[in-house]
């Protein structure tokens, strides 16, 4: 690979590192511009995910150190993740992402929307929202529904959780991205180990890249906790709006 396309993927790596840690979706990043290499498809959304795994684990490690992570949800969730993503990384080659994308595409304009409308969403948490049924709602939600989808597809997957979260649990931003990271390090194993076996992964140009993924993960995290809801917040609906325009371009162009 020529030096001018590895540079720009250590750039993209960084940026995505940066978007994952704030709010998710660093894959609009990273995984474009490792297709623009003319990488195919699978082991592209494999590399990423080498990337993606350390730069996540860096970002969760930044916010467990300042943020209570909800471990009722976030455990098991996490378990349930692995063999989640596992599968659908598994399903990967089999499902075409055309049936995906439309459906993907309408959840996030009802989320834009929801957000843009609410302008306290998210700003502070809502405890009284969190029951029994409600944490067992958000455990399959993440560690199944979600995380196969990161499995088979992949971007987004970090602002799906944290949308989850703050819906169904109640929880700020900033708590629901520190949760969402851990939920996302366990997706991120389970699709990687099922693509490692098949031999998918570009393992040297992945670890390189994932330095500069972990650089913009500590310093996304950093951000984020010292700016509050607010900042995530604005994050979210750009991440949203840039993950709608592509994914339509992908569709219809």
């Amino acid at each position: 690979m020529p030096l001018e396309q590895v540079l720009v993927l250590l750039v993209a790596a960084a940026g995505a590192g940066w978007v994952d840690a704030v709010v998710g979706g660093g894959g609009l990043l990273q995984l474009p511009a490792i297709l623009i290499t003319g990488m195919p498809p699978v082991e592209a959304m494999a590399t990423n995910k080498l990337s993606s795994v350390f730069g996540t684990t860096s970002a969760a490690v930044a916010y467990a150190r300042s943020t209570k992570l909800d471990r009722q949800v976030v455990i098991p969730g996490a378990g349930m993740a692995v063999l989640s993503a596992g599968l659908g990384a598994w399903a990967a080659a089999a499902i075409s992402a055309e049936v995906l994308r439309p459906a993907v595409m309408v959840v996030l304009l009802a989320v834009a929307a929801f957000v843009t409308l609410r302008p306290s969403f998210g700003a502070v948490p809502q405890p009284h929202l969190r029951t029994n049924a409600r944490v067992a709602a958000a455990v399959v939600a993440a560690g199944v529904g979600i995380a196969f989808y990161d499995g088979i597809m992949g971007p987004g997957t970090g602002t799906f959780l944290i949308i989850a979260f703050t819906t169904i649990l109640g929880l700020d931003f900033v708590s629901a991205s520190a949760s969402a990271k851990i939920i996302n390090i366990g997706t991120n194993v389970g699709a990687l180990v099922v693509f490692g076996l098949q031999g998918h992964v570009q393992w040297a140009l992945g670890l390189g890249m994932a330095v500069c993924n972990v650089a913009g993960a500590q310093v996304g995290a950093r951000m984020a906790l010292k700016r509050g809801a607010a900042f995530v917040r604005i994050v979210l609906l750009c991440v949203v709006a840039a993950m709608v325009v592509r994914l339509g371009w992908q569709q219809f162009a």
